[in-house]
């Protein structure tokens, strides 16, 4: 089966912080826009930045091998290299980490490089990698 790419659209409270993190920290390419709303390319998936000036996300988190996960939270799978060229350029960037870059359950099924921090309007972000992609969906 060949993954097709997925759309995500979520509130922000600030379109041009929006398109300055998505943009120029994060390097997502930007697609169509208007007053309200901003396309991204996000690692060839569309994520869309809506406009809500009252945007509040929830301050949730779930105990996953001894850190707090924010959630909801979204992200993407990385290769190895990727997911450490990205952590080289939010450091370099002054991004204040949530979770800082790590591995997590290491010498387990499902070891995965992952990092979490929030965009300027609170969402919450994922970012991880597998040595071994295989290992994606992988249980005890």
């Amino acid at each position: 089966m060949t993954l097709r790419p997925f759309h995500l659209a979520f509130p922000v409270h600030d379109l041009a912080a929006a398109r300055t993190f998505y943009g120029e920290t994060m390097g997502c390419a930007e697609g169509r826009s208007s007053d309200e709303w901003i396309d991204f390319d996000f690692y060839g998936h569309q994520i869309v930045a809506h406009l809500d000036p009252a945007a509040n996300p929830v301050a949730v988190a779930n105990e996953v091998d001894g850190h707090h996960v924010p959630v909801p939270h979204f992200g993407i799978v990385l290769t190895m290299a990727d997911w450490q060229a990205l952590a080289d350029r939010l450091r370099a960037a002054g991004t204040v980490f949530g979770i800082e870059p790590h591995i997590r359950f290491p010498g387990q099924p499902g070891e995965q490089a992952t990092m979490f921090f929030r965009d300027p309007s609170g969402n919450a972000l994922e970012f991880k990698a597998f040595a071994d992609d295989s290992m994606l969906f992988a249980t005890a």
